[in-house]
């Protein structure tokens, strides 16, 4: 008798603790369930006031954005390049830019030097695919291609074979053609970097490798920081007689540079240091049009660069028709893109910042660049 008792005791007990848990987990739910109300509903608050509220309001809320917007952005990151969401968005994406963008977001300007000719082709609603022709053989690179259908009409108007892809990096808006032009060509090669997970890649590429094309010379550079698996694409120009060509991805754009997803500034100043060292004359090709707002930011942090001023005024009339900002020169980057100015003092100066008698030079710079990369992350245009 005794022994039954206690059994239905100890039954007891175990139903009361599992009630206490249960009640335990219950609760921990609501809890969770009522923290993401709230976040939710702050962070419409923050949107709404950032757009209607007054200037204080505004710089409040700013900051209060920058501090929430990195866990957040890192969750959309994640869904954005390793779930079919990513792929799902970037579709939709390329659906509503052909809507609005029906022949292109800006008007291409071919540029052909001794046979090797290259075609901006816009994509999207900023980016640039690039078509790389050996006029005399009539094969053809593309690097980028984010949508196959308009890249598919370009090679089809111009009468030339496809022979390879060069991909810069895996986010969908240079990699989402990949697979749909090989099948419709289906000798085509993808190169890219293994640890990047491009979509479709048959030829794997490390830093200093060449791809050879008719008579197109590329060499692939291994730059880092954007995504850990990031290249640029080098075109020489010595064996046709015409200057080097840079396909820079989403490391270097006309005065800026990419967001530093994932590499640390001291990773993203390695690879800027790359573009750096490359011949002044060579021309730069670049993937998005931002042209008008990096050289805006340009000014807060560097407001009495003239070179500065004068692209300025070029840009507003390219872009007043329409037309594409490529290519630039890195001679020219030098002078005024903040992101390749990281050594110069008149930059430290108008920034505020000053090396420590005891700093490394190089630790120094990749402190320059992370806090320029900060506040172009907060840039929100005039």
């Amino acid at each position: 008798m005794l022994l039954i008792v206690g059994s239905r005791r100890r039954r007891n007990e175990k139903g009361v603790v599992k009630l206490c848990q249960c009640n335990m987990a219950a609760s921990d739910w609501l809890v969770t369930l009522v923290a993401t109300a709230l976040f939710c509903g702050v962070l419409c608050l923050c949107l709404r006031f950032r757009r209607t509220g007054r200037p204080i309001w505004k710089s409040l809320l700013s900051k209060i954005m920058a501090r929430t917007e990195k866990p957040l952005f890192r969750i959309a990151y994640t869904l954005y390049t390793r779930t079919k969401l990513g792929y799902m968005y970037y579709k939709r994406q390329m659906r509503k830019a052909r809507e609005q963008f029906p022949t292109g977001h800006s008007r291409a300007q071919p540029m052909e030097v001794n046979g090797i000719k290259i075609i901006p082709i816009s994509v999207l609603s900023d980016n640039y695919s690039y078509l790389v022709i050996d006029t005399a053989s009539s094969v053809a690179v593309v690097i980028d291609p984010a949508d196959p259908q308009t890249v598919q009409a370009v090679l089809e108007e111009e009468g030339v074979i496809l022979e390879a892809i060069l991909c810069t990096h895996k986010h969908w808006d240079h990699s989402g053609g990949n697979k749909g032009l090989q099948k419709l060509h289906s000798l085509c090669r993808v190169y890219g970097n293994a640890t990047d997970n491009i979509p479709g890649l048959t030829h794997p590429l490390s830093d200093k490798d060449s791809v050879d094309i008719g008579r197109m010379h590329f060499k692939a550079l291994f730059t880092p920081g954007h995504t850990v698996g990031h290249m640029i694409y080098l075109l020489d120009g010595g064996a046709t007689g015409a200057p080097s060509s840079l396909f820079s991805g989403d490391l270097v754009f006309l005065s800026g540079c990419g967001r530093m997803f994932e590499g640390s500034a001291s990773t993203m100043l390695s690879s800027l240091d790359t573009v750096g060292s490359l011949s002044d004359e060579t021309l730069l090709w670049r993937g998005h049009e931002y042209a008008e707002e990096n050289l805006m930011f340009a000014a807060e942090v560097e407001p009495r660069n003239a070179a500065r001023e004068n692209k300025y005024e070029w840009v507003l009339q390219q872009r007043g028709q329409k037309l594409c900002t490529s290519p630039s020169t890195i001679g020219e980057e030098k002078e005024y893109n903040p992101f390749l100015r990281i050594h110069s003092s008149e930059l430290h100066q108008a920034m505020g910042l000053q090396q420590d008698p005891d700093e490394d030079w190089t630790l120094f710079r990749a402190r320059v660049l992370e806090e320029l990369r900060r506040r172009k992350d907060l840039y929100r245009g005039r």
